[in-house]
């Protein structure tokens, strides 16, 4: 299996054109994540990114509330933040044993950060009209994560309902129907159907 870092390291690596190319003006975007604007999902993703830093090393994490980093220099943070989550699991104890705050296995933690990772880059992606592809890598690390736990993050309502893939589809659109995400959702189509109308950049 392909080191935990590495996958980070390549996750990181495909957000970050995502991240970095979102004007002003789509902060106000709906997402696939019904609960989340583009600006609000952004937060998400440094709480994310920020506490999952302090799980590779056993600190505690606190998701109870989620910072407002959109009025700060946040496109330039997200590199030296992924570098740092990078050389977090870089180190062979952040994946031994138990985490404390979890009550998972550190390597499942590690999965974790990889998921939320991938899964908030596609959908800021999405949301705002820009590629994105994982690592075949991630997929397959991914898809093995959520036949196991998917399940649970549903009950708990991590993930919304399973959305069905056609016959055939590819596995990274396999992941994202599990995941609770229809893989073929874009703004367009949502506002049609909602009435809301998508911000985009002037």
């Amino acid at each position: 299996m392909t080191e935990i870092s590495k996958l980070l390291r390549d996750a990181g690596d495909a957000a970050l054109p995502v991240v970095t190319g979102i004007a002003d003006g789509q902060l106000s975007a709906p997402t696939p994540c019904a609960e989340f604007r583009v600006g609000d999902l952004v937060n998400h993703l440094f709480q994310v990114i920020v506490n999952f830093q302090g799980l590779a090393r056993r600190q505690p994490a606190d998701f109870s509330t989620t910072p407002d980093i959109l009025t700060t220099a946040w496109r330039a943070r997200f590199a030296p933040e992924i570098d740092t989550l990078v050389r977090a699991w870089s180190d062979p104890a952040a994946l031994a044993g138990v985490s404390p705050g979890m009550g998972l296995p550190q390597s499942v933690v590690g999965q974790m950060a990889l998921l939320d990772l991938t899964l908030h880059a596609w959908d800021l992606a999405r949301a705002t009209g820009r590629p994105f592809a994982p690592s075949d890598a991630a997929v397959e690390d991914l898809l093995g994560m959520v036949d196991m736990m998917g399940d649970t993050a549903r009950a708990t309502r991590v993930f919304g309902p399973e959305v069905p893939v056609p016959a055939g589809a590819a596995d990274f659109e396999r992941l994202l129907g599990k995941s609770g995400r229809d893989p073929q959702w874009n703004p367009v189509a949502y506002a049609t159907e909602s009435g809301d109308t998508p911000r985009t950049a002037s």
